[in-house]
């Protein structure tokens, strides 16, 4: 029981997000596609803006990593080089 209310003990270990993406283009970038968006955290209501499709993928793995799953090197990485990729483009 949580606050008075009864929850079954796999939903410690559930999570659900909503996210919503679109297509931005602004007038100094014409033909070239930007995303946009945000997602959000469904029981905690938390939520973040996107501005890269890999935000999507650091967003959910932070509830991962407090459920304790470990997340491997290449995902590791892969967060790393989009950081650096992010900090270039400004």
């Amino acid at each position: 029981m949580l606050d008075g209310v009864s929850m079954d003990s796999s939903e410690f270990n559930t999570h659900s997000f909503i996210v919503k993406i679109w297509l931005e283009e602004t007038a100094q970038e014409a033909g070239r596609a930007i995303w946009r968006g945000h997602i959000t955290h469904v029981p905690g209501g938390e939520r973040h803006y996107l501005e890269d499709l890999d935000d999507i993928s650091a967003f959910v793995a932070s509830y991962l990593a407090v459920m304790g799953v470990k997340l491997g090197g290449r995902w590791r990485v892969r967060q790393l080089l989009n950081r650096w990729k992010q900090y270039l483009n400004r």
